[in-house]
């Protein structure tokens, strides 16, 4: 309804108000108020009032002169929406300060004009693309602003504007770090330099001549443009090339910084090239639309945490990826080498769950149970991946990301998604049989290991536990599922931890240094040096998120406890061993629902481990190569319709035709061994 939207007064009492009149104030509350007034107002009714009062429309460029007379506007191009700091930490800090108090600008400049009248410049943005061009185009006219993109002092300004940028661009992009993140560039002419180079010339060009204009065929833009993608592509290429090099966060943060200054730098000079005529109105427009386009932006927090931890997360997951491979069986062979591998699992964690009764009759504080739980689980897992074992949820978080991974990759375009349906019936019987492994052994380990114990000491050392054991594997009466999903998140964050771990050490180059130390070869030999420096490549990132999901492990109970919060977890292959446990402590007598509602509940605790761990990882391997959820939906369906064709491909190895292919999709996505790297 017209009577509530619009303001027919209000920008007629705000003209004559302010207008009426050779108004001389270089105040901003004029202009201000006019702006609150149109947004409120039929254009139309606005574009009409200024030409029958050709006084107001007059008097309104004058205003408009004074208060932009002697205001630089280069800060709005050079600093609005573009990284100030090299570090994601102090970047996020400032922009959350100036989110909630803005900083105190410089009056004389186009950026506190801009700040000041535009409130809610994305708004504003929206409200200005939205008019009819036409009207807007006549608007500029009247008001003397639709040819000043031609005026010399705009040209100066734009062109200072991009060498500001060009040497930040330069700075940056000349230091070390960056350079070896590129070293296809080593022995070409740098592009920045001779951007830079062309920049001046063109500002030397405008000094001898103000009324110089540039036009798409002009030799010297053609250069800019040039030079400009080519430095896109140096940014590019060390992108790339961090899979092969690793990446740290403050790289990250300068290669991105770059990049917005080298497009911004484009975006300017895109407003220097006039054709004809009609080039003039429009850049002139586009100027306007640019600078509050900056300006709604340039506290944009998520922009900065989506694209400061994009490359991040995706070199986690690529480096998950590579090790995710392993955990997919093509044949008969390799599952049941799967299937020994969770056995192994299965026969260390049913120890683990004897171990962690034991620790819990100790007397001491809550800390020293989490230290002692954590050390149990901590160095149960490392032994585990040391001795080539599986622990049955440690892949989806693996998996996950090469999944994501084949989707992603370029070269599979065009793929069948019949083979990927093919490969995900391959991982979801890989993930089947290290479940039926882990629980077909840790179930009689701990029982034989706590009968052993019965034996040799003549007590059961189950039975003061076996209440809570058989409590915690009731859904019902207990929050199994809820810790469930935590063991699934801690998966998850484990397998982070792998990925930020490996990335680190091929960005700091730890395992070349290892080889290289003078120190070590000279006091154990070059060859002992060679040998841990492929070892560290080939087990540290596993070592250290095996511990520290250990830790997650056995700390989350006790500290929960401390806290007065019902926390704990619960995993497949635990929830086995411990089954047994209560059942011994209970002398095998339980009653029909007890024993049911427990062995139903291990595998649904696998379950939410698997659901959660597997959904996370999923989910951030979409986020780190831009993926749409939208575009996989096709995928999901030939899955269904994959399964419902051949269920039992999804549980064991039966020969496909499609199995060459599905293997080619794995192997397409598999880079350089670690310890190579």
């Amino acid at each position: 309804m017209k009577f509530f939207n619009t303001d027919t007064k209000g920008f007629e009492n705000v003209l004559k108000k302010y207008f009426s009149f050779k108004n001389e104030t270089l105040s901003l509350e004029p202009v201000t108020e006019f702006l609150e007034s149109v947004k409120k107002a039929d254009f139309t009714d606005v574009l009409n009032c200024l030409k029958r009062n050709p006084d107001y429309a007059v008097n309104f460029r004058h205003y408009l002169h004074n208060i932009f007379s002697g205001r630089p506007f280069n800060l709005s191009l050079t600093e609005a929406n573009i990284l100030s700091e090299n570090a994601f930490i102090p970047e996020l800090k400032k922009r959350i300060l100036n989110k909630i108090l803005p900083p105190v600008e410089n009056e004389n400049t186009v950026w506190y004009l801009i700040d000041n009248v535009s409130l809610t410049p994305k708004k504003d943005l929206e409200f200005l693309h939205n008019l009819p061009e036409n009207e807007l185009n006549e608007f500029l006219e009247l008001l003397g602003a639709s040819d000043f993109i031609v005026k010399p002092n705009v040209k100066r300004e734009l062109i200072f504007s991009m060498n500001i940028l060009s040497w930040r661009a330069t700075g940056m992009a000349m230091e070390v770090e960056v350079v070896r993140m590129a070293p296809e560039y080593r022995n070409l002419d740098n592009p920045f330099l001779a951007l830079q180079n062309e920049l001046e010339s063109l500002a030397e060009e405008l000094n001898n001549n103000p009324d110089l204009q540039l036009h798409s065929k002009d030799s010297s833009y053609k250069q800019i443009k040039i030079y400009v993608q080519q430095c896109e592509e140096f940014v590019n290429i060390a992108f790339k090339n961090s899979s092969k090099y690793g990446i740290s966060g403050k790289i990250n943060q300068s290669l991105l910084k770059i990049r917005q200054q080298i497009k911004r730098i484009f975006e300017i000079v895109q407003l220097l090239v006039i054709d004809d005529e009609t080039d003039i109105v429009s850049n002139s427009k586009q100027m306007i639309f640019n600078i509050i386009k900056y300006k709604s932006y340039k506290n944009n927090i998520s922009e900065l945490i989506n694209d400061s931890t994009r490359l991040i997360s995706h070199l986690i997951t690529n480096h998950t990826a590579e090790t995710g491979s392993h955990y997919i069986t093509s044949n008969r062979k390799q599952y049941m080498k799967m299937f020994y591998k969770a056995s192994g699992g299965g026969i260390v964690v049913g120890a683990l769950c004897v171990l962690k009764m034991l620790y819990g009759y100790i007397p001491g504080s809550d800390f020293s149970h989490a230290f002692l739980y954590s050390l149990n689980y901590a160095m149960g897992f490392v032994m585990i991946y040391l001795m080539g074992f599986t622990l049955a949820t440690k892949q989806p978080a693996m998996t996950a990301a090469t999944m994501t991974k084949v989707l992603s990759e370029e070269g599979n375009g065009k793929r069948n998604n019949t083979e990927f349906a093919d490969l995900v019936s391959k991982l979801f019987r890989s993930q089947f049989i290290a479940f039926v492994g882990n629980v077909l052994l840790s179930f009689p380990i701990a029982l034989a290991i706590i009968y052993g114990l019965d034996v040799f000491f003549s007590q059961n050392m189950a039975v003061d536990r076996a209440d809570k054991l058989l409590k915690d594997l009731d859904p019902v009466k207990s929050k199994a599922i809820l810790h469930a999903s935590i063991a699934g998140f801690y998966l998850f964050i484990s397998g982070i931890i792998s990925g930020n771990i490996g990335n680190n050490s091929i960005f700091y180059q730890i395992p070349d240094r290892i080889a290289k130390s003078v120190f070590i070869r000279k006091l154990f030999g070059a060859k002992f040096a060679k040998n841990l420096s492929k070892y560290y490549a080939k087990n540290w990132a596993g070592i250290v998120s095996n511990f520290w999901f250990g830790v997650f492990l056995g700390a989350t109970a006790p500290v929960g406890m401390f806290f007065g919060l019902d926390l704990d977890i619960r995993h497949i292959t635990f929830a086995a061993g411990n089954f047994a446990l209560g059942l011994y402590g209970k002398d095998f007598s339980v009653d029909s629902y007890t024993f049911w509602i427990s062995f139903v509940t291990v595998f649904l605790i696998g379950f939410f481990n698997f659901l959660v761990s597997f959904g996370l990882s999923m989910s951030l391997a979409f986020r780190s190569r831009k993926m749409n959820f939208g575009q996989v939906s096709e995928i999901y369906r030939e899955i269904f319709k994959y399964f419902a064709k051949h269920p039992l491909k999804f549980f064991i190895p039966l020969r496909s035709r499609l199995d060459k292919n599905a293997n080619e999709l794995v192997s397409k996505t598999m880079t350089t061994k670690p310890e190579d790297h």
